[in-house]
């Protein structure tokens, strides 16, 4: 008879998701599901407040990556009031999204997904975590601790908080920067580098251990969607959105970011509160395409830092012009975070980033506004619509996480086909169903705001736990 097993409980991911495998009379795997068991509604909570409000109240999304939130709606917050922030107020924004990577990019490396890394895929779950990584590679873990540090300190010296902080308005920035703070965070950044840098000495000594989950672990070809400059480099503050297929071909190029909408639609699925969004010329489900740093190391053809320049060459070389396999999101995590921190330095060193002139006012001038950024997840859009007043009538959010949707999907049953059969199933196997949605790094709690009708099952039971009756739409 058909089996099923259910994970009831993905680990060490950002929110609550369930993976339910579904198996053959002869043990084989014949399907699964990604179930995103969680439902925010901040699009439609946000209805009747004044524009303004909005980066504050979507920072209180996630407590991981507010950053992204406030800078995507204060772009849209410019658009609405029609103004062109000053150049150091951009500055400034780029520097505080560049802390918020790193720190965001080394919790996930070192904090979620280490403990395969580094102790096995297979090693003793009682011990597969950040406390087993603390006592078998000490010196990597508190470099985990170190560099998550630095971001998090740095977004506190520019923003004045580390985690939701009002620094980052529309129109600019709230206050410049001074240069006692300037040279205090560039005194910490040799530091920071020195821990990327051997991270990465360490990851590419290692990754060749792990050849088989390269090969199965969400290793197919997608389209790809980041943010890029004028000719083709990464960009993650703010850039054109680029479309590729998955021989490295540009199919599509939003400039104006409320162009968006040609190119990107949101299926609903019945069995998660998590949306699809996928490319419209290909269509549904074929439009599937993957966002974050895979994808910009995919769709970017080089980096304008030396160091990261160098290093995206080398994955290049060694994974060619465009890598497929899911697996790769770290590898291209610690590039960035190199890029991350090469740039905050550039920013630093460029005498404007201590101007004073931070912030431009005006009213509303546009009813409708989208802002477009690359959180370290991936791609972030933002949607206003507001009315003469300033009032917000709709929004709607695509987060990074909710681009990945129909990837990650795919990828859990590809992972569960090679490694799950018969009915003796080592816990090992399993986790490693799990850690292909890790290598996404999914921010769920961001990602949930469904809009349609996804599969509603409510059980009523008597006291003792026995179903009395039960409904689903």
């Amino acid at each position: 008879m058909a089996k099923k097993i259910t994970i009831p409980h993905v680990s060490r991911i950002e929110g609550h998701a369930k993976i339910t495998i579904h198996l053959d009379d002869s043990g084989e795997v014949a399907g699964t599901q990604l179930h995103v068991t969680q439902v925010r509604g901040f699009e439609k909570f946000i209805e009747g407040r004044p524009f303004y409000e909005m980066p504050s109240i979507t920072a209180r999304i996630c407590g991981i990556c507010p950053i992204s939130h406030l800078l995507a709606s204060v772009k849209a917050c410019d658009d609405i009031m029609a103004v062109r922030i000053p150049e150091t107020a951009a500055c400034l924004r780029e520097l505080l999204h560049c802390a918020q990577i790193v720190q965001s990019h080394a919790l996930s490396f070192f904090h979620l997904s280490s403990p395969d890394l580094l102790l096995g895929m297979d090693s003793d779950p009682a011990a597969r975590n950040v406390i087993g990584v603390l006592e078998k590679h000490p010196q990597l873990a508190k470099d985990g601790i170190a560099l998550r540090k630095f971001g998090q300190q740095t977004i506190e010296r520019l923003a004045g908080e580390r985690v939701h902080p009002s620094w980052t308005v529309p129109g600019g920035v709230n206050a410049p920067l001074d240069t006692g703070t300037r040279d205090l965070i560039l005194s910490d950044l040799p530091i920071a580098k020195s821990i990327v840098r051997r991270t990465l000495k360490f990851f590419k000594g290692a990754i060749d251990g792990f050849q088989d989950e390269i090969a199965n672990f969400g290793n197919f070809p997608t389209l790809y969607a980041a943010l890029t400059g004028p000719n083709g480099e990464l960009r993650l503050y703010d850039g054109r959105l680029r479309f590729q297929d998955p021989e490295g071909n540009t199919v599509a190029e939003v400039v104006d970011p409320l162009e968006y909408q040609h190119y990107i639609a949101e299926a609903t699925l019945k069995f998660s509160y998590l949306k699809a969004p996928y490319y419209i010329p290909a269509g549904y489900p074929q439009g599937a395409y993957r966002v974050g740093p895979l994808a910009r190391l995919n769709v970017c053809g080089r980096c304008l830092t030396p160091e990261a320049g160098a290093e995206l060459a080398e994955y290049k070389q060694r994974f060619g012009p465009v890598a497929h396999s899911a697996f790769l999101y770290h590898y291209a995590r610690l590039v960035e975070a190199l890029y991350c921190v090469e740039r905050m330095e550039q920013l630093l060193e460029d005498p404007k980033i201590t101007g004073k002139h931070v912030r431009a006012q005006a009213g509303v001038n546009a009813l409708e506004a989208v802002g477009i950024m690359e959180a370290p997840r991936g791609t972030l859009i933002h949607h206003y619509k507001v009315d003469e007043q300033g009032a917000m009538r709709w929004a709607n959010l695509i987060i990074a996480t909710g681009h990945n949707n129909l990837a990650m999907n795919r990828s859990v049953e590809q992972v569960a086909r090679h490694y799950v059969r018969g009915d003796t199933i080592p816990e090992g196997m399993l986790n490693r169903v799990s850690a292909v949605v890790r290598a996404y790094d999914p921010c769920l709690s961001c990602s949930t705001h469904a809009m349609g009708q996804p599969e509603l099952d409510v059980l009523l039971l008597d006291p003792a736990g026995e179903l009395l009756d039960r409904r689903r739409t």
